[in-house]
């Protein structure tokens, strides 16, 4: 049986991206392990600590960079996250300084939110009615 065990996100600096994920996001550094220049380095979600992996890794690909470029220009968030309360999670994430480019926005069976990672990235997080 297939299960995700780890997925990533493209970031433009590690340590800064680390920072965000933790400080603002709220998830937990699992792995740092030097890797060449960059690093083998993880986040999880602090409620399931043994979950899915949140790989940081490094864009320096050639075409990670345009990718994330095209994505952020088009308005797509690269990944999404779940919450509990899109609306209550927006006013805590922005009291820490994060800036949103969709506001908590009702689309039914779903609230929605988009927010800038500060690492080149658009997320969005989301809340099932």
């Amino acid at each position: 049986m297939l299960r995700i065990n780890i997925t990533s996100v493209y970031v433009d600096d590690q340590a800064k991206a680390l920072a965000f994920y933790t400080e603002k996001l709220g998830f937990v550094k699992k792995t740092d392990v030097p890797a060449g220049a960059a690093r083998w380095l993880t986040v999880v979600s602090a409620a399931d600590p043994d979950g899915v992996e949140l790989l940081l890794e490094p864009d320096g690909h050639p075409a990670a960079r345009p990718f994330k470029e095209a994505l952020v220009d088009d308005g797509i968030p690269f990944t999404q996250f779940a919450v509990e309360d899109v609306h209550a999670e927006v006013e805590r994430l922005k009291g820490l300084g994060v800036r949103f480019v969709q506001e908590a926005t009702d689309l039914g069976p779903v609230v929605t939110a988009v927010l800038d990672d500060t690492c080149g990235n658009l997320i969005q997080i989301a809340a099932m009615k």
